[in-house]
């Protein structure tokens, strides 16, 4: 751009803000009266109005993180928590594509994220100009809401509308936003009240369901994330048919691990017990799962689904009975008998042997340490009603068996995109939600990809707990290799001492490498008036074995698939 158009641009920018409301200020008091109350991210050249929209704005708070993608895990693990609409931003090019992995979390979990991305001017696109990129094709599929802002006049329609379809469909809604249409002229009007959510009642007849579960003799409750704030009703629920409990990876925390009922997780993370109770059972009610590992349903088990969206059911099982409607529903409509034979009691033998199987490994003093120890004794000294962030990999089999807990925490997972480096961004997003502990779980290879958001819990006074269990490898991706025959390879890391990077941020550190301090350095972690890292070295050679094969087994298994590919081929 020429110098003189330069300064022409700045100058008609200085005008605006002297004569008043520009489509950046639009667009911020949309997004306040939408509901929206924090928005993270980090200034760019094409998003300076926004910015500076939002410094003048007093009822939005403005986050900085250190990447772009930290910033839109932070939204998305927000937004899990309130299930309230949360803005992130990038600037033009480089900006607006580190947001997409953090906007996948929010996709896959269906939970409302604003993305607000910047763009060159409007006369300059489609000259391949300085970070000009395609952001609205790029975003296509990531979003369920994917527009650009055009016309002044069109932005607070826009933003209205994103907020609106983030939050009643679930996802991320999408705004290009070329620079000089931020610093347009523009007006905010009363709108029709498109960004009011409507509430949503379900009509279903419960005669069949409690015919089903009538004739049931061993029905069997299969929970899901859309049983969340249900604890009470299941639990009654569950002891009036004498139904074991077991549940999905986004389900934990909403039944009490300790009671009798409860068997613990379905598949590889899961319980021995449970499988065992799959394996029985004559009937399975789901309540809100789309549990993706269809193989660890019995194909000739009698289903019973409940499901808040249409578009879930018979979407991965074939299912007898179809309730549309919610767990809430379901539970306060469908009145069965009460059954004298409690199924779950047959099961208390295998749901024993589990747990004694588990504590073998909480209860081994060798060293270095099991990383089992370190999940056990973190369950029982944490908060009653601590936020727990559980990040991907191994640390996710130690999070999901071995911290096992009472209800009244809230357990937070990347249960569907799977991405590593999800704990401390999410922890930050956590603990803007709430005022409860917020303690992390996180892995050697997931604390280095997003490390520096450390410097965003200490910039903002977000006393986030993070536990690394370092065990110096990707563990497991080293499982993998050796499960599939492969050698180790490209799996050992280079790692830093994590206390003493956290002591340089001026949050709390403390290196744990022996089993007889362990104790006394969680308390103290805890109690820390900051946010903290507790860095612990863990044995890299602890197997996350599923709960129904034994490691020769599991290479057996798949050594037999991989040859009947071979032989198909």
């Amino acid at each position: 751009m020429k110098g003189s158009a330069f300064r022409q641009k700045i100058f008609n920018y200085g005008i605006l803000m002297i004569m008043g409301t520009t489509v950046a200020d639009v667009i911020v008091e949309t997004l306040v009266s939408s509901g929206v109350k924090r928005i993270y991210g980090i200034p760019g050249d094409s998003i300076d109005p926004l910015i500076d929209a939002i410094r003048r704005n007093k009822d939005i708070q403005y986050v900085q993180g250190r990447h772009e993608e930290g910033s839109a895990l932070e939204a998305a693990f927000e937004a899990k928590m309130t299930g309230m609409p949360v803005a992130c931003m990038g600037t033009s090019g480089p900006g607006s594509i580190h947001l997409l992995n953090g906007l996948y979390e929010a996709k896959m979990d269906h939970v409302p994220v604003i993305a607000l991305t910047g763009q060159v001017e409007t006369d300059l696109i489609g000259h391949d100009y300085f970070q000009e990129v395609d952001i609205n094709r790029l975003f296509d599929d990531v979003s369920i809401f994917n527009r650009q802002i055009v016309n002044p006049e069109s932005a607070q329609y826009i933003t209205m509308r994103a907020c609106h379809e983030a939050k009643v469909k679930g996802g991320v809604a999408h705004i290009t936003l070329p620079v000089d249409m931020l610093r347009s002229s523009s007006v905010s009007k009363q709108l029709h009240g498109i960004a009011k959510y409507p509430a949503i009642s379900y009509n279903f007849d419960p005669k069949e369901a409690v015919d089903a579960i009538n004739q049931s003799k061993k029905p069997l409750l299969f929970i899901g994330r859309g049983s969340i704030g249900q604890s009470a009703l299941i639990n009654d629920f569950a002891e009036k048919i004498g139904a074991p409990i077991i549940y999905a990876l986004n389900a934990k925390g909403i039944v009490s691990d300790f009671d009798k009922k409860v068997l613990g997780g379905l598949g590889l993370l899961g319980s021995k017990a449970s499988i065992d109770a799959m394996k029985d059972a004559d009937l399975l009610v789901l309540l809100g799962t789309s549990f993706p590992y269809s193989a660890f349903i019995r194909e000739d088990i009698k289903i019973i689904q409940v499901e808040s969206n249409p578009s879930n059911l018979h979407k991965r099982f074939n299912s007898s009975i179809e309730c549309l409607c919610t767990v809430s529903d379901f539970l306060k409509h469908v009145n069965p008998d009460t059954k004298e034979y409690k199924f779950y009691t047959k099961l208390q033998g295998a749901k024993e042997s589990w747990i004694k199987e588990l504590e073998k490994a909480e209860n081994d003093t060798s060293e270095p340490m099991k990383p089992e120890i370190v999940a056990a004794r973190l369950s029982r000294k944490v908060d009653k009603n601590a936020v727990v962030v559980v990040d991907t990999g191994n640390v996710t089999v130690w999070g999901m068996r071995n911290f096992r807990t009472e209800e009244g925490k809230t357990f937070l997972f990347s249960p569907w995109l799977g991405s590593m480096g999800v704990g401390i961004p999410a922890s930050v997003g956590a603990s803007f939600a709430t005022d409860r502990q917020v303690v992390a779980l996180v892995g050697d290879g997931s604390f280095a990809m997003t490390m520096m958001e450390l410097i965003t819990a200490r910039k903002y006074d977000r006393r986030i707990k993070v536990v690394v269990f370092n065990n110096s490898k990707l563990g497991m991706i080293k499982f993998e290799q050796e499960v599939m025959g492969y050698p180790e390879w490209g799996v050992d890391l280079l790692n830093p001492d994590f206390s003493k990077l956290a002591q340089s941020i001026g949050i709390y550190g403390r290196r744990v490498e022996k089993l007889s301090d362990l104790d006394a350095a969680i308390d103290e972690f805890l109690a820390a008036k900051s946010a903290g890292v507790l860095e612990v070295l863990v044995n890299p050679d602890e197997k996350p074995m599923p709960p129904k094969l034994s490691f020769s087994q599991v290479k057996g298994y798949v050594t037999s698939i991989l040859r009947e590919s071979l032989m198909e081929k």
